[in-house]
Parts: structure tokens; C-alpha cells; sequence
């Protein structure tokens, strides 16, 4: 704790010299306890390639309703979408909704839909966003929402090109073009850069364009429709009919380069001993980067995530002891660190997108992010904790926080057993909470690939994503006994029997 937690880490920010040396160490432990190397070649490295957008000059949008022609302008009426591909195209205008195409919530936008040469005009955001009832409710947009997997979706189906609009009948504020701009596409060099996997980049091949509100709306005018219209149509339970815009083209030139910056996930395995299950993985995790320096604060990270990493080195440690004396599990458990956790869950989604066993032989995720405190929400405590009731750090002494059970009635029931020596007040909350803790850590991007997951969590705190986050403020013996929890249900799922089941709930 003290080591990665020191002011020597710099605050462990993902492709930063303390986050290498973070790295380092953790791989260094690995090797001392007695796990194999996971990554290509025997490495305990696990490669996943980042990328920074940049524009080029000769980004262009002009719009064709009727016989009237208008050329938008950069920065002001549209900007490209950071993850676009390059190129040109062009075409009539469509429709879509919100663009989201979501087997397991019963909504596709696209159904039935023909989008083979058009552009397709996609709102921000998600339907029911602000319905506690809706599966899309809560104050983070789920992954159906993000702009890249709304253009993929449309150009699966053969789309030309898609326009990203602000779903002005949700909100009274949005982000503007030039606020866009400025966030996407700064003019200075931004103290943690703008990351985005490249394995999803690689797979979009049209232009991507965010545009203005006022844009939209001249667009949607221009068919006799209003973008208040067209946003309340979106809001159709299961997803609305492709509205055609009669009259109306648009034709872009996107123009973006991409620099890759490699970083690594650091991975050990302990091999399972029977023949037959050794095939079938549990991987225990934890993220170790943080959020670096900012001026001279430094944010040390030490419940955040410094204490899940501990946990996962005493866990290495226990199994490599076990293993030395010929006890092996049956089936082998990997030992995963994560990178760029805190720019949004991309070492773990960069694990789903190549993992090192296929998903569909992983029985179960176990990660433990901030494991070493008290849950303590103030009241008004601000952005950080919107969704939380307040409670104070008193009456969670003895509790940790079980999120994603509701996946895996199995899992639930297994953790539950697993509580038996380390006697904790396990709390099967947060699946279903506007916090959306649900979906901000690593345990995320295996739920949703279908793979049992649960996240292991003491709570937030008001030291939460401050320089005052240090390991002095740690609660050891609580810690020690979560991370017992997390040592025995490994345990007991690495040694046979049936593994757990996945059941979403019903949406």
C-alpha cells in the first residue's frame, strides 16, 4: 500500500512514468509469488493500444434541402467525432431516434430500417433517461448510449454517414458545438489526454459528425418536422420507425488522425490442476491507475484504487503459497491489474476485446475497487455522489458494497457462502441505482459480455478523487477481512462444481 500509494507513483495517471513503475512493481510481485506470466510470450504484460484524435485541415459539412444549398461551419454548426473515420460522403437525410440498438432491453431505433447510401441524424443521450422505470435511467449514459456504438449500429446497416444531434426535448442545457470543440478538440495540450481504444476505432469506417441543435432543427424544418418532434417520436418504448427528412441531403468531409499510445493491463495466472477444468478461468482484478498530479497536489489513490491492488497482490501471494505446497485450484484463476480504469474502464474493455481465454470459459469476474473504507456520503455532497442517500461512515463499519449480483443469482449465492470466515455485512446494493456505480468500474465490460461479475466495493467517501486520498486513512483490519471474502469465493469457484450462471435481470 505504502509503496504504490507514494508520492515517488505521482499519482499512477495511465502512460505517466509512476504508472509504469506501478507496473513494474505489481508484475515484480507477481513473479515473487509464483504465477506465470499471462501476456504473449510468457510477459505478465497484457498489451492494449490507446488513441489520441487530432484534426486535420478540410473538415466540411454542407446541407441540401430542396434547391437551397448551406454550408455548415467547422466549430460552430458541427465538429467531426473524435472516433470518425476519415473520408467523404453524402446522401438524404434519415431519422433514427437515439440511434441505439439494444437486444437485451427489447429497443432498436433501426428496425426494419434501409439505411444502405444515407445519413443517418441520431439524438445524444438515450430514451427515459430522467424514467426511474426506464432501463436507461440513471445520471451516466449506459453503454447503449455512446456515440460510437450508435455509429456502428447504423453503419452495420449500411449508412453513408451519421450526424449526432443534442436531445433537446430531454434537457433544458446541452453541450454546444463550440463546448464540444473545445472538449473533443482542445487547443492546448489537456493535463490527461482524451484516450480511446483502438480496437474500436478500427472498426468505423464512415465519417461521424457532431452537429448544433440549431443545425438540427433548420434539417428537421426543412421536412416540415420540428427537432421537438422528431425527439418525442424517439422516445417510442422499444424504439421508433426511421423517420424520412423528404428533400433533405448532407454531404461531409471528415478529416482526423489518430496516435496510438500503448499501455498494459498486468496479468499472472495460477494454473488449475485438473485436466479437465483448467480451461475455465476466475479472474480476480483490480485497476491500479489513478489521477496523477495536478499542480503540486498529488492524488495518491489510496483506497482508489491502491487498496484493490493490494488485496490482489495478498491473493497472489496466498495462491502462490498454496501452489508451492502442491495445492493447486482446479481451475485456473488469472490475477488481472488494469490500466486506464480512470479514463473510462479501457484496460478491462481492451481485455474483452482480446482476452487471453475466450469469454465464453471465464466462469466469473471478482474486482475489487476501493476496498479499504467506509462508505460515508455527505449530504449535498455534490456531483461526486449524486444518487446516494447520505449515511455516514458509522453505520457502514462492518459493511462492503456487492454490485452486479443480479446478473448471477449464483454468484450472489456463492459470495454469500464465501462470507463465512470474514463475517462482513455483505450489501446486495447499487444494480439499479442513479449513482450508476453499476457501470463505473472494471467488472463492467465482462457483464456486459454475458460473463457473472461482481464489483467489491466499501463506498465512496468524501476523500473520493482527492489529493487527500492517502493510505493513512485506510481501515486495514476491515480491508483485510474483504479481501478474505474475495481469497475464499475465488477459491471456492476455482474448485469445481457447477459454474455460476448468467441472468440478466429483466429490463
Amino acid at each position: 500500500m505504502a509503496h504504490l500509494a507514494s508520492d515517488a507513483m505521482g499519482g499512477r495517471l495511465t502512460a505517466t512514468p509512476g504508472n509504469e513503475a506501478a507496473a513494474v512493481y505489481i508484475a515484480e510481485q507477481f513473479r515473487r509469488h509464483g504465477l506465470r506470466g499471462a501476456g504473449a510470450g510468457g510477459s505478465f504484460r497484457h498489451a492494449v493500444d490507446l488513441v489520441v484524435a487530432a484534426q486535420d485541415a478540410g473538415n466540411t459539412l454542407q446541407t441540401r434541402a430542396g434547391t437551397e444549398a448551406e454550408a455548415a461551419e467547422l466549430s460552430r454548426d458541427f465538429i467531426p467525432a473524435p472516433f470518425s473515420a476519415s473520408g467523404s460522403a453524402a446522401g438524404p437525410v434519415v431519422f433514427a431516434g437515439f440511434g441505439i440498438t439494444a437486444d437485451g432491453l427489447e429497443h432498436d431505433d433501426y428496425r426494419h430500417a434501409d439505411l444502405a447510401g444515407k445519413v443517418v441524424l441520431v439524438l445524444d443521450h438515450e430514451p427515459g433517461e430522467f424514467d426511474p422505470q426506464s432501463p436507461f435511467a440513471g445520471i451516466v449514459t449506459s453503454e447503449h448510449g455512446a456515440a460510437i456504438r450508435k455509429a456502428l449500429a447504423a453503419q452495420r446497416r449500411g449508412a453513408a454517414a451519421v450526424a449526432i444531434a443534442p436531445d433537446v426535448h430531454n434537457h433544458t442545457r446541452w453541450w454546444t458545438v463550440p463546448d464540444l470543440a473545445g472538449r473533443f478538440w482542445p487547443r492546448s495540450q489537456p493535463r490527461v489526454p482524451r484516450y480511446q481504444l483502438a480496437a474500436w476505432l478500427d472498426r468505423v469506417q464512415i465519417p461521424v459528425v457532431r452537429i448544433s441543435a440549431s443545425l438540427a432543427e433548420r434539417l428537421a424544418g426543412a421536412a416540415g418536422r420540428t427537432l421537438q418532434e422528431l425527439g418525442a417520436h424517439a422516445e417510442t418504448a422499444g424504439g421508433g420507425t426511421v423517420v424520412e427528412l423528404p428533400d433533405v441531403e448532407l454531404e461531409v468531409t471528415v478529416r482526423v488522425r489518430h496516435a496510438t499510445t500503448p499501455v498494459d493491463n498486468v496479468v499472472g495466472l495460477i494454473e488449475g490442476a485438473d485436466p479437465e477444468l483448467r480451461d475455465e478461468w476466475i479472474i480476480i482484478c483490480a485497476h491500479y491507475d489513478h489521477e496523477g498530479v495536478i499542480g503540486d497536489r498529488i492524488f495518491n489513490g489510496g483506497d482508489d484504487n491502491a487498496s484493490g491492488v493490494a488485496g490482489l497482490l495478498e491473493i497472489a501471494e496466498a495462491y502462490g503459497v498454496a501452489a508451492a505446497g502442491g495445492r493447486r485450484p482446479r481451475r485456473s484463476i488469472l490475477l488481472a491489474a488494469w490500466n486506464a480504469e480512470e479514463q473510462g474502464l479501457l484496460g478491462a474493455w481492451g481485455y474483452t476485446e482480446e482476452p487471453l481465454a475466450p469469454l465464453e470459459d471465464t466462469v466469473a469476474v471478482i474486482n475489487m475497487d476501493m476496498i479499504g473504507r467506509s462508505e460515508e456520503v455527505p449530504a449535498g455532497g455534490g456531483y461526486r455522489f449524486a444518487g446516494l442517500e447520505p449515511q455516514t461512515a458509522e453505520s457502514n463499519r462492518n459493511a462492503v458494497n456487492i454490485i452486479g449480483s443480479t446478473y448471477s443469482d449464483d454468484l450472489r449465492a456463492a459470495t454469500g457462502a464465501a462470507n463465512r470466515s470474514a463475517g462482513l455485512d455483505l450489501r446486495f446494493r447499487y444494480d439499479n441505482n442513479r449513482s450508476n456505480l453499476l457501470r463505473r468500474s472494471d467488472h463492467w465490460p465482462f457483464l456486459f459480455n454475458a460473463v457473472p461479475a461482481i464489483f467489491v466495493h466499501t463506498g465512496l467517501h468524501p476523500d473520493y478523487h482527492t489529493e487527500r486520498d492517502h493510505p493513512d486513512t485506510l481501515e486495514y483490519e476491515k480491508m483485510a477481512r474483504v479481501v478474505r471474502l474475495v481469497y475464499e469465493l475465488s477459491r471456492d469457484l476455482a474448485e469445481g462444481g457447477p459454474r455460476p450462471a448468467f441472468n440478466p435481470p429483466a429490463p
